[in-house]
């Protein structure tokens, strides 16, 4: 086993062209922020695709489950996170918030569970919130990388993601097999997913009132904050208020407590001063946003909470609806909870889930 607790272990940079999934460090994790009953814990930092396809680096963290390795090595649940921020400090391997709980219970269940931090977190550059395909590339990426340094994994993995880590999760499922055919990609399950924001860019106003949701405009400032840092040719700023502009700086430092709480009670309409339906605009924020309809060759699972206010229920049932109507085959459940509550009352299902999963083709 080579992920130990105390070693660091330091490697050539390399460049740019090494290939996704190509490990530039690995770290010690500190042994408080292990998942229980892990054998061995590190932090690694490897090369992915970042934003509009450009090389870029994340972290991660690998957890390996105690005892012998089963055969053909432990299957991976390859983790994608909720909203935290876009500081870095907010990265989970750097702040130790990696775990509630939730992953706790995939390791018990035999999985070794990688946790990407996304490009940006914790890395050069600015975390481009809800860019669906450089979450993804991350998400996969992550599995390359833990299994070059643990040779006890195996090539079988799953996706599984919660709120932003959702839309990692489903535009990872769309391009999994294609991305990374040396995998054993066997499926996804996104729960919370947001989806749809796209089709509203179009209208958004200063003069838009607040809205009935929960973190809504920290949300859309970090969308625009992202945006603005990887789409220059849309110059963002031209769309915002002074105020907008003060709080986006403000953003790239609070992680999303700390964000709710000193901008949450401002309107997304605070931070305009123009409409938004500028095609350059709506074009960039579809590119970044828009969860793929078509393309899910593997086996995938969505759950939604009926009461929740961060992604509402009816923008899932329009996704439900639009795979529906592209013909995806798809397991949908929905349960009578909120935003994060959701992963809890999934918990039945979804494990259930996986273990087909893992179990079809042995």
């Amino acid at each position: 086993m080579l992920l130990t607790a105390g070693v660091a272990a330091a490697r050539p940079a390399g460049s740019e062209a090494d290939p996704p999934g190509t490990v530039v460090r690995v770290d010690p994790l500190p042994r408080q922020w292990w998942l229980p009953d892990a054998s061995a814990a590190s932090v690694l930092t490897y090369r992915t695709t970042g934003p509009r396809g450009v090389p870029a680096l994340s972290t991660g963290a690998v957890f390996v489950p105690s005892g012998a390795a089963p055969t053909g090595g432990w299957p991976v649940v390859s983790w994608g996170h909720g909203a935290v921020g876009i500081a870095d400090r907010c990265a989970p391997t750097v702040d130790g918030r990696i775990d509630n709980g939730y992953l706790a219970h995939w390791l018990a269940q035999g999985y070794a569970v990688v946790a990407t931090d996304y490009p940006g977190l914790g890395t050069p550059g600015l975390h481009a919130y809800l860019d669906g395909p450089s979450e993804a590339h991350a998400l996969i990426d992550m599995v390359r990388a833990a299994r070059a340094v643990e040779p006890s994994l195996g090539s079988r993995w799953v996706a599984l993601g919660q709120s932003q880590g959702g839309q990692a999760a489903m535009v990872a499922a769309s391009l999994a097999t294609r991305y990374a055919p040396e995998l054993d990609y066997r499926g996804a399950v996104a729960l919370g997913v947001p989806s749809n924001i796209e089709h509203l860019v179009p209208f958004g106003d200063p003069r838009l009132p607040p809205l009935p949701l929960t973190g809504t405009t920290v949300f859309i400032a970090y969308l625009l904050a992202g945006m603005r840092a990887t789409r220059p040719d849309v110059d963002v700023d031209r769309f915002l208020s002074p105020r907008g502009r003060e709080v986006l700086a403000r953003l790239e430092d609070l992680c999303y407590q700390e964000a709710a709480a000193e901008v949450g009670d401002l309107s997304i309409g605070d931070l305009l001063a123009r409409r938004t339906d500028d095609p350059a605009l709506v074009r960039a924020a579809r590119d970044m946003l828009e969860i793929p309809t078509r393309g899910y060759d593997r086996p995938l699972f969505l759950g939604q909470g009926l009461t929740d206010t961060v992604t509402p229920a009816p923008f899932t049932f329009k996704l439900v609806a639009d795979l529906t109507a592209a013909g995806e085959r798809f397991v949908f459940r929905s349960y009578p909870v909120g935003h994060l509550e959701t992963m809890r009352a999934s918990l039945d299902d979804v494990t259930a889930f996986v273990e087909d999963l893992f179990a079809a083709g042995r």
